[in-house]
């Protein structure tokens, strides 16, 4: 079906159309007519025509004039100019207008048929095309709650790639390096503002998920993970690293309309943390301070910032290479780390006014809090007096190049124990641990020896070979020995005491526990044929 509007002030033109549209096209078409161009306008207001067969000459408003009124309002209309003038007057103006034809004055049947199936081919387009956008749309909006989740999942794991995080920023289209979290979470209120009943309220927040992501999104702009227990995590992207008064009271104000409203809608008591403004990176840090504030407040917006949040720098201090510096250390990037804090050693000696001492304070400071990095990544062990020469060297030292080198050679150790950790996450560390016992199982072999093979703590190497190979070090070690012993059992005449020793055990006794605890007989009884 096909909307109509015919524009003409000749009564007997208006008829010949609505004949010729009758009769060709049958049951397609509703018709509207209108004589003036002011009547023309409020039509196509009410009626949404598809398609407009306008006079250029007509009382009061033009043709022309109503073709852009109506356009402004309705772009997809079609236009066709029938004109008792020469249309080369006014093709310049109405090019630009989706006239898509020109019929002259008198005109046939034939031409009227031939510009309307022109017309609604074009109509029949612009329908096509419309629902392909709407389609992309609909499947876009079902794939951006993943996106966003996906994010969010990432965000708060203390495991992502910095590349994943920048791939999800591409595809939703932020371009904020900083954000907050709010937590948001549901359930009965106790006296001092502590939750109850996380079990139903998780069910009816999920329940209810479309009307809190409504909610949510209707007062901040932001990216809403899904429902984890009875807590929702929200990200707020910010632009810059530190937040206004005026911007932050505008984050309380949001939240405390979303808390009354959730409450409301879902019948469910909610409170909101707000986490501190920090890298985008970092969002799982101000999550927990958004949860961690919550619990130590009874308010049902808790505030884990007092403005301004932060602290104040000097305008030429070089925060980006600082902080481009802890992020290759994170990383365990030795080429940047080195580059950045070449960058910062520079930015210090120029701006010291020839005080060692304060650049000395700067390289003790991040030396600690590079090394800090390094034990929080997991996997060595750390000995409170490691550090005790620290003070002792730097305070002898003489010179800016001694000092540099002195603060390269820490950074770089720091990154090595990143690197050294993040290896054995990666590295199949496991398999060369199997074919080191393989090869080695005669010996007296400690987890403490095989840990020191990649400089990681014993507790570490021990998780991550459990990890990758689904058994402990001890277990797997044991059942190599197990089977070693077997074989000599069964093919050889060696004594108890020769197979003992040559599957690494030094007392019979404990080996013979051993064997039977992973076969369910002793030693002799297996020779015997008793398995």
């Amino acid at each position: 079906m096909y909307k109509l509007l015919l524009a003409d002030d000749e009564g007997i033109v208006i008829e010949s159309l609505k004949f010729i549209i009758d009769k060709e096209f049958p049951g397609m078409c509703e018709v509207h007519e209108a004589k003036t161009g002011r009547r023309v306008i409020e039509l196509a207001d009410e009626v949404r025509p598809d398609i407009s067969l306008m006079d250029i000459r007509m009382p009061g408003i033009n043709g022309i004039d109503a073709m852009k009124e109506i356009r402004r309002t309705n772009p997809n209309i079609v236009f066709v100019v029938i004109s008792a003038y020469d249309k080369f007057d006014y093709a310049k103006q109405a090019l630009n207008l989706g006239v898509i034809d020109y019929v002259n004055k008198p005109f046939d049947k034939a031409q009227i048929v031939a510009v309307l199936k022109k017309a609604m081919a074009e109509v029949d387009h612009n329908r096509e095309q419309r629902s392909r956008e709407l389609e992309i749309k609909e499947k876009l909006d079902s794939i951006v709650p993943i996106v966003e989740n996906g994010l969010i999942q990432d965000l708060l794991s203390h495991e992502h790639f910095k590349e994943n995080i920048e791939e999800y920023k591409k595809l939703l289209g932020i371009e904020e390096e900083y954000g907050l979290m709010l937590a948001v979470v549901g359930g009965d209120r106790e006296p001092g503002g502590y939750m109850r009943g996380a079990v139903p309220a998780s069910v009816k927040t999920q329940k209810n998920y479309e009307t809190v992501l409504l909610v949510i999104s209707d007062n901040f702009k932001c990216i809403t993970g899904s429902v984890m227990g009875n807590k929702i995590p929200v990200l707020i992207p910010c632009a810059k690293s530190t937040i206004t008064p005026e911007e932050y009271q505008k984050i309380v104000d949001s939240a405390k309309r979303a808390q009354e409203e959730l409450t409301e809608a879902l019948d469910l008591d909610f409170r909101i943390g707000i986490g501190p403004v920090k890298p985008m990176e970092d969002m799982a840090d101000s999550y927990a301070e958004a949860l961690s504030v919550l619990a130590t407040t009874k308010h049902t917006v808790a505030e884990s910032i007092d403005l301004p949040e932060g602290c104040e720098y000097d305008t030429d201090y070089p925060q980006k290479t600082e902080k481009e510096l802890f992020d290759a250390i994170s990383q365990g990037d030795t080429r940047k780390s080195a580059e950045q804090a070449n960058l910062f050693f520079d930015w210090m000696v120029k701006n010291s006014g020839g005080e060692m001492s304060d650049i000395c304070l700067k390289v003790l400071e991040f030396v600690l809090w590079a090394e800090r990095l390094a034990y929080g990544n997991g996997g060595h062990v750390y000995h409170f007096l490691s550090r005790s020469e620290y003070l002792p060297e730097i305070n002898h030292m003489k010179s800016y190049d001694e000092l540099r080198l002195w603060f390269l050679s820490h950074i770089d150790r720091a990154v090595n124990m990143v690197s050294a950790a993040n290896l054995a996450k990666t590295e199949d560390v496991a398999e060369k641990a199997k074919k080191y016992i393989d090869q080695h199982f005669r010996e007296d072999i400690s987890l403490d020896d095989l840990s020191g093979m990649y400089d990681i703590s014993p507790f570490y190497f021990s998780k991550v070979f459990k990890t990758q190979t689904g058994v402990t070090f001890t277990d797997y070690i044991t059942g190599v020995r197990v089977a070693r012993a077997r074989e000599l059992l069964e093919g050889t005449n060696k004594s108890m005491k020769e197979i003992c020793s040559e599957v690494g055990y030094s007392d019979p006794n404990y080996f013979s526990r051993i064997f039977k605890k992973n076969t369910g007989v002793t030693p002799t009884e297996y020779k015997e044929g008793k398995r």
